[in-house]
Order: structure tokens, then C-alpha cells, then sequence
């Protein structure tokens, strides 16, 4: 059974002000790796410390920071960034 993703309102204005090259990567790699999945865990990462809870993608020199709910099957994009800026 597939995910749905979905974009709070900050993400979306982020991932809209990068190049068109690296939007259209990061949407397919949302829609092939994890709506696709069984568990959307296996392809990223869990975070830690403050932000303990919520798990990161990894695209090229962007990261994806996500909140996974698992009763909605919804993966809900928080932050679209690049690797220097991504967990400030």
C-alpha cells in the first residue's frame, strides 16, 4: 500500500525557490522511494537531540526533514534544504 506525501506550507516555498533540476529530482525521488515503499523508514534517516522524532532524506547535497504518521500512512515534508542549512 502506498504513502501519500504531503508539504507543510514553509517546505513547498523552499523546494519552489530551488533549481527546476533538483525540484524535479527530489519529487521523484518522493515518489519512487518513499510513497512506494512498504515502511518509508528504510530510505532515510531517524534524527536526534531536538529533533528526536522526525527523519531525514538524503538528496545529493539536500535533506528532506519529514514527520512520518504511521495510522494517516502520510509522510509529511517540514523542511526542504540544503545539507549546511537543513537542520538549523
Amino acid at each position: 500500500m502506498a504513502w501519500t506525501v504531503s508539504f507543510e506550507p514553509r517546505a513547498l516555498s523552499e523546494l519552489g525557490k530551488l533549481d527546476h533540476l533538483v525540484q524535479r529530482r527530489i519529487v521523484k525521488f518522493l515518489q519512487e522511494r518513499v510513497s512506494r515503499q512498504r515502511n518509508p523508514r528504510e530510505s532515510g534517516k531517524p534524527l536526534s537531540g531536538g529533533k528526536m522524532g522526525l527523519w531525514r532524506y538524503r538528496i545529493g547535497d539536500y535533506r528532506l526533514i519529514c514527520h512520518i504518521d504511521d495510522e494517516k500512512r502520510v509522510v509529511l515534508v517540514l523542511r526542504v534544504a540544503h545539507r549546511k542549512q537543513a537542520y538549523r
